[in-house]
């Protein structure tokens, strides 16, 4: 379980250490940034997938494309992640890195609330008062500026029907990551190819980021191994709620690192949906602390 805390706080600090590498890949916009991550992050995936033998599992889910909606339905998936991997390269280049991290405090609660009006699952009372806290700072959002930001409501939304349907295709997540990744390869090779004069111009001003455009695959995929090895090592509970740790080192990044801005005001946006966030996670400590009951 150690080894498992481990590597998925680390997990998180690379994931947050990728949100502020992208601003070093300047004069590189956003999505070429993104294309490289997926060009770059595939060999690399492959060999998380050696070590973990999961070719049979790989094949097993391509003999599944032959049923047109299952391949369908596949594709869908990578479109939705892809969306959320342009946007977490692209927003710390483009001024919205404070408004994903707040997509991804959201993230959890929207979960939950997708949980019951989908699933129909009970909310707690935890979870009832968590979302109570969470509405009252979009709602005070909403009432500062109008709006909630694109940025912040694209997360908070986005992943969930990935998520759901990720989960009605019944695909193991290392499968599920493979193939998100290879689809959204022809992209990248398209956005690489619309752009390539002007990124060989780039690459010759700027010959730093012939080793950075690498690293950033390494960091995606170590920090993505990580994840997927802390998954098997640690309880549900205990994993889904380290989850929270990631959405606050991205803020501190984005505040601290990247120089953006919090007005005043702000604060009565973030102060209620991280009183949320908190008892989301109170309660997965609560229920970590409880032995289970015997089975009979």
């Amino acid at each position: 379980m150690k080894q498992g805390i481990v590597l998925s706080v680390a997990s998180s600090a690379l994931f947050a250490t990728m949100y502020f590498y992208a601003t070093l890949m300047q004069p590189f916009d956003g999505d070429i940034v993104f294309a490289w991550r997926v060009l770059m992050g595939l060999p690399m995936m492959a060999l998380v997938v050696h070590r973990a033998r999961g070719w049979g599992a790989l094949r097993a889910t391509a003999q599944r494309f032959t049923r047109g909606r299952f391949l369908a339905a596949m594709v869908l998936c990578s479109a939705l992640l892809g969306v959320q991997l342009w946007l977490f390269v692209w927003a710390p280049l483009h001024g919205y890195a404070l408004d994903v991290s707040m997509g991804y405090f959201l993230l959890p609660l929207v979960m939950v609330l997708a949980g019951r009006l989908v699933y129909r699952e009970r909310l707690s009372r935890w979870q009832a008062w968590a979302v109570a806290f969470a509405l009252l700072g979009v709602g005070h959002e909403w009432w500062r500026l109008g709006s909630v930001s694109w940025a912040t409501a694209l997360v908070a939304l986005g992943y969930p029907p990935y998520f759901m349907l990720r989960r009605r295709l019944q695909v193991d997540a290392l499968s599920s990551l493979w193939f998100d990744m290879l689809f959204l390869l022809p992209v990248a090779v398209l956005v690489l190819q619309s752009q390539a004069v002007e990124a060989a111009r780039i690459f010759a001003d700027h010959p730093r980021l012939l080793l950075q455009v690498p690293l950033l695959g390494l960091l995606s995929v170590v920090s993505l191994s990580m994840y997927l090895a802390a998954s098997r090592l640690l309880p549900m509970g205990l994993f889904g709620l380290l989850s929270y740790v990631e959405p606050v080192l991205l803020f501190w990044v984005a505040f601290l690192l990247m120089g953006e801005p919090v007005a005043p005001s702000q604060w009565l946006t973030y102060g209620p949906i991280w009183l949320a966030v908190g008892l989301i996670a109170a309660e997965g400590v609560q229920k970590l602390k409880v032995p289970p009951r015997c089975a009979r």
